[in-house]
């Protein structure tokens, strides 16, 4: 908790913490707008919300490790330094002032920019009508009126005499008294919502006006200073760092006219490098004595260590053996070749066979090895054999990839409490057989250390085949031998925190028409350096989204239903803190969010993607029609379905997890890509500098996507009936239940197909009915288009029925108990947090890949037996019952679209 704090304005940058602050582990606590539309009657107003000012705790409390270094004050930029883009100067005196109140440090320059053009937008419309009145009144030759005598004269004769020129006459009196009268009116009309600022009477505002307002408004410029600032100083999980830029996030909201402002703290299971217990050497044979740097080049204080989170903590002693990749099969082939591998270390790089880091751990510690190292390769970061090593945005041979290694596909958010929110006298597991943790320690490195490690075991054990071998030039290429090749040291010694405070922070623009129902926008800011990608740039363009959409707040818009924006922490870890907030309002969440919008590494290139619910691809496709790529000259939506690109499935990657697969709040996560890999994911080069110079100068697609997100949000914020479209999922639901046919026919010999009958009559009878189920929109739009926009109040209460059946269709989709008389199971066996029946991670491939139908796919892989001799038979009654399972619920969610 925070013992003291003091205020702060929020028109200041926050203070930057120093790196000591922010490591330590105690936490501060064409239309105009109002023509009439066709859902005229349900856009609602509101007057402009004044800024409100917050508050910043001190940033005192213990380091949690000593061996940090505060950053330079090069490298920390402040707030200040990144807004000298935008406006010319309007009035000298106005500016005069303005700087007057910077050195006093009453205000900053962006927010005096943003003022004094919302003042200036408004001085034209209020003013000249003001002046013209009280020139009119004068100009009335009126009496003046004599001072009053109330018997005080021997109290006036002591008072100062006021000459008789400068007593107020009538027309002075009449200034003043029209004065008063046009504030109180506008103050009562303003309040009372019968007149908001720019609103007009009660007119509403126009939907088209508003996407247009909304485009127009957004300013690549200040995205560029969002993420300047973003990245000015790193911000781990659980930290000062953190926390501080947390506060400067609700700060940017607060100066976005939002209606609420909150923030939740949890208590989670966190770790961090012990000073001095990290290490990788060679320790025999002597000849070959050599330790690894593990550390980033360039100034060390400007780093942060590298490790891996929720990593064993340990230290072993064993033979080299590289394993390629470090999937199931890589390590198949060593136990194959004859090698021993109990006891060993494994070398494995990134990506390739399997995607999870967490998984090769797993892998490997299932095989025997006592410890994993893990580097990225060039082949596999943009490097081609034969080619110079490019330059600008490839990996460095120095630099490091960090990340997590716990296992989200058993447990996502705090691995302690899963189903529970971490709070702080949550009942919690035990670390030790926690099915969300790996038991032997792992550590990454650069692959310029990985060489040496490589050629050492040049001569030992088998010769690799071309597909294990890499792009780390001068390596010799062989598996290793546990007899003759070199012995490792690998140490990874953590400081492991069961209850390290982590905090999100939130902010709404209430609805107009449904407060309680809402489309939650959501983006964590931790990262492991600075982050400059990966989290930053979808960090500075939702703040520059909430700006825009503030912009038209103040001037009396508001949404039809709620829009809410959330800044998570400790998302690197595992998803921790969407998750924690998940569990701690799920009821709440279940009943009233509409959807769920996730962004995270929003720019690392020009290629468009969307992993989400088949429901948005009507909305998804309705965006990128508006919308033009600006190098291609051609919409996002030709070049979407001319590359055959489709909405792919959610896996373990980002935060929609807990909404998707427990909640069942329709999610969806795009983002810009590059080239697969070839970038400085998770490493301190991720900086500003990198993504300004080498992946998107000019800020061009951070400014498209920040165009997708407005949209996007508009169209299920802002339409009378949410178009989102059931028929769209009913078509990828066949066409998955076909796929996923396939595959057991691929991983269960001789099962009967017929268990899949109950699958595919529940897939073709939603599909029937969800035709039934928007069929009523057609008649919706007929009797309001019909009588020229009105809408009865009977065709209202209609339209939010329809519109509530369907946003809780997916939560329909969760296996949840009937009653409260049912004490079944409910939950993916094994991994009960997860209850969507169509969807959830990757339980035994990768947990960043998607699983659908996963009560099937997980009962077929329980059914695989397989004998002595290595012969695979099926045992079909587990997947008979999932099957039954998964077509009852999607029977029952789709009985509540037209019965419900």
């Amino acid at each position: 908790m925070v013992d003291e704090k003091h205020p702060y304005d929020p028109h200041e940058s926050p203070p930057i913490p120093s790196y000591e602050e922010a490591t330590s582990s105690r936490p501060l606590s064409r239309l105009g707008p109002h023509e009439i539309s066709d859902d005229a009657e349900r856009q609602g107003l509101l007057s402009p919300i004044p800024i409100i000012s917050t508050q910043y705790a001190d940033a005192s409390g213990r380091r949690r490790n000593g061996y940090y270094h505060p950053p330079s004050v090069q490298s920390a930029r402040t707030s200040e330094e990144s807004s000298g883009l935008g406006s010319p100067i309007e009035d000298r005196e106005d500016e005069a002032l303005r700087q007057e109140m910077e050195e006093m440090d009453i205000l900053d320059p962006e927010a005096a920019q943003e003022g004094r053009s919302r003042r200036n937008r408004s001085r034209g419309r209020f003013s000249k009508r003001f002046y013209n009145f009280t020139n009119t009144l004068s100009s009335l030759h009126l009496p003046r009126i004599p001072w009053p005598s109330f018997g005080f004269g021997w109290l006036t004769e002591r008072l100062p005499r006021i000459p008789d020129e400068y007593r107020p006459g009538w027309a002075v009196v009449a200034r003043l008294f029209g004065l008063i009268v046009i504030i109180s009116l506008v103050y009562l009309l303003v309040v009372s919502e019968i007149m908001p600022v720019g609103g007009g009477f009660g007119q509403p505002f126009n939907p088209e006006w508003v996407r247009q307002t909304a485009q127009s408004n957004i300013e690549t410029w200040r995205i560029q200073e969002n993420l300047k600032y973003i990245t000015s100083f790193d911000h781990l999980a659980g930290t000062e760092g953190s926390y501080f830029l947390g506060q400067w996030i609700e700060s940017k909201f607060k100066e976005s006219h939002m209606d609420s402002f909150s923030h939740d703290e949890y208590e989670v299971y966190l770790n961090y490098p012990v000073e001095g217990g990290r290490k990788v050497a060679i320790v025999d044979p002597p000849e070959l004595k050599w330790e690894a740097k593990l550390e980033e080049g360039g100034d060390p204080k400007k780093q942060t260590a590298s490790f891996h989170g929720l990593s064993a903590s340990g230290n072993v002693t064993g033979p080299l053996l590289y394993a390629n990749y470090g999937s199931w099969k890589d390590y198949k082939r060593l136990e194959d070749s004859g090698l021993n591998m109990t006891g060993a270390i494994a070398l494995v790089r990134y990506y390739g066979s399997q995607s999870d880091r967490a998984m090769k751990v797993v892998d490997a510690q299932k095989f025997g090895f006592a410890g994993v190292i893990m580097y990225s390769d060039p082949a596999d970061d943009g490097f081609k054999k034969g080619k110079t090593w490019p330059d600008g945005r490839w990996r460095p041979q120095d630099s490091v990839q960090r990340g997590t290694v716990a296992i989200t596909g058993m447990i996502a958010g705090d691995v302690l409490t899963p189903g529970v929110a971490s709070t702080k006298d949550a009942k919690r597991m035990p670390k030790d057989k926690n099915p969300g943790l790996v038991s032997i320690p792992s550590i990454p490195i650069s692959w310029i250390d990985a060489q040496r490690l490589l050629q050492s075991l040049t001569g030992h054990g088998d010769k690799l085949p071309e597909e294990w071998i890499g792009g780390v030039p001068d390596a010799g290429w062989y598996s290793g031998d546990p007899k003759t090749g070199p012995t490792v040291y690998l140490q990874n010694m953590q400081e492991e925190i069961e209850k390290q405070p982590i905090h999100n922070f939130f902010a709404s623009f209430i609805g107009s028409e449904e407060k309680a129902k809402k489309i939650i926008i959501g983006n964590h800011r931790d990262s492991w350096c600075f982050g400059a990608a990966d989290p930053g740039s979808g960090t500075a363009v939702m703040v520059e989204v909430a700006r825009v959409l503030g912009e038209l707040r103040a001037q009396g818009w508001r949404p039809l239903r709620t829009i809410e924006f959330a800044s998570w922490d400790a998302e690197e870890y595992n998803l921790i803190g969407s998750t924690e907030h998940v569990e701690a309002n799920i009821e709440s969440l279940r009943s009233n969010a509409i959807a769920y919008i996730n962004l995270d590494t929003g720019v690392t290139g020009d290629k468009l993607w969307a992993d989400g619910s088949p429901i948005f691809q009507h909305a998804w496709t309705r965006v990128l029609d508006r919308l033009e790529d600006p190098q291609q000259n051609k919409t996002l939506r030709d070049l979407w379905d001319t590359s055959d690109s489709k909405i792919g499935g959610l896996g373990a990657g980002s935060d929609y997890v807990a909404f998707q697969d427990m909640a069942g709040c329709s999610s969806i996560d795009f983002g810009f890509s590059g080239p697969e890999h070839g970038d400085m994911y998770h490493s301190c080069y991720e900086s500003f500098d990198w993504v300004s110079k080498y992946i998107d100068p000019g800020f061009t697609y951070h400014g498209l996507l920040a165009n997708v997100l407005v949209l996007l949000i508009l169209e299920l914020a802002q339409e009378a009936i949410i178009p989102l479209k059931l028929s769209d999922y009913a078509k990828s639901l066949q066409n998955e239940v076909n796929a996923l046919l396939e595959w057991t026919e691929k991983a269960a010999p001789h099962f009967d197909i017929e268990i899949f009958k109950p699958l595919f009559d529940a897939g073709a009878l939603f599909a029937q009915r969800a035709q039934t189920f928007h069929a009523w929109e057609d008649y919706w739009y007929g009797q309001v288009y019909g009588t020229g926009g009105f809408e009865t109040p009977g065709l209202t209460v209609e339209r939010l029925a329809h519109n509530s059946r369907m946003a809780s269709f997916e939560t329909h989709m969760l296996d949840l108990p009937k009653d409260d008389q049912d004490k079944d199971a409910h939950g993916l066996p094994g991994r009960d947090q997860y209850k969507h029946i169509f969807i959830a991670p990757d339980a035994t491939g990768s947990g960043y890949d998607a699983s659908i139908f996963p009560f099937v796919r997980d009962a077929v892989k329980a059914g695989q037996k397989r004998d002595g001799n290595g012969v695979l038979s099926f045992d079909p009654e587990p997947a008979k019952k999932a099957i039954q399972k998964s077509a009852d619920i999607l029977n029952d969610a789709s009985e509540q679209l037209v019965h419900g």
